[in-house]
């Protein structure tokens, strides 16, 4: 790192760096290797390991190397968190993807968040509205706009995850989309966007049409 710089080395090398050393048949950039390997090389999918299942997945990673891999990952979420203090703007689906996928996005099971919004768009706030299992989570439309109106929010920007890894909307969420819009425009807090996230990237409803 030193003689090459951080940004010219591969993710095995870095993980080669958190872990410190291999074995006695293993180096430890072949042990980050068989590491990435099984997440798919994927670090998305790595976050979704916990410390346990690094020491029994992995010959050679033992307690001490696998709080050194989910801490380093979890200081590169908070990292990707650590504007919102700075209460960015929504101009686009990709602003409000940036906002909330390090939360959501390599979770096991489903959870359902809503960003609320200014006047102006900015990002007043993050409120977590249910958390469910790997493929479903129930929402309540009178905890969303409870929410909504203790913070203050003249819009909403509606978000869940899909464990699967699926980005297509499934019909129980096209109806509760179609649900909090008509409930927003009675109380005149817009929906503005759904966003269905994963690890692979994300959909949204106002992108493509479907609010």
């Amino acid at each position: 790192m030193l003689l090459r710089g951080r940004q010219n080395l591969s993710d095995a090398e870095l993980l080669a760096i958190l872990l410190g050393s291999g074995s006695r048949d293993e180096t430890a950039v072949g042990l980050a290797q068989r590491i990435l390997h099984a997440a798919g090389n994927n670090l998305h999918e790595l976050g979704k390991y916990s410390i346990t299942d690094l020491i029994s997945c992995f010959k050679g990673v033992g307690e001490a190397k696998a709080i050194s891999i989910v801490a380093a990952l979890e200081l590169g979420r908070r990292r990707q968190l650590s504007d919102i203090r700075e209460r960015p703007k929504v101009r686009s689906s990709r602003d409000a993807y940036d906002a909330i996928a390090p939360l959501i996005a390599d979770l096991a099971h489903e959870e359902f968040w809503i960003l609320l919004l200014s006047r102006s768009n900015q990002i007043i706030g993050r409120q977590q509205i249910s958390t469910g299992g790997p493929v479903s989570t129930i929402v309540d439309a009178k905890m969303v706009f409870l929410r909504a109106v203790e913070g203050r929010a003249i819009s909403l920007v509606l978000c869940h995850n899909h464990p699967s890894g699926t980005l297509s909307p499934s019909q129980a969420d096209l109806d509760l989309t179609r649900k909090l819009v008509q409930a927003g425009k009675m109380l005149d807090i817009a929906v503005v966007d759904h966003l269905i996230i994963s690890g692979k990237g994300y959909y949204s409803f106002a992108d493509e049409g479907a609010l």
